[in-house]
């Protein structure tokens, strides 16, 4: 009887920006360490992206038109990745058992 397949969806983009996936029988391979280790940093990331917006939004910020696109840009980047985060890893929680 042949393993059952796990698709993971990958951190990153494949050739021209498709996304990419890893297929296994579900055991650590190193791609899939790596990908938990890239995704671990994008989330680190986002959070200190966060904790760096929230004062640049606040009530008696100063912020230029080109400051706040490029706080708004990095904002958008972070929440890209953690929504392919959540996707990646709700693709792979087990279906309820009925």
């Amino acid at each position: 009887m042949a393993e059952p397949s796990v698709v993971r969806l990958l951190p990153w983009g494949g050739p021209e920006g498709k996304r990419a996936h890893l297929v296994t029988d579900g055991t650590p391979t190193p791609l899939s360490l790596l990908a938990d280790r890239i995704e671990s940093q994008q989330i680190e990331t986002a959070t200190v992206i966060v904790e760096l917006a929230r004062p640049m939004v606040g009530e008696e910020a100063k912020l230029t038109a080109d400051e706040l696109r490029w706080i708004c840009s990095r904002l958008i980047e972070s929440l890209t990745e953690v929504l392919n985060i959540a996707e990646s890893r709700g693709q792979r929680i087990p279906d309820y058992e009925e």
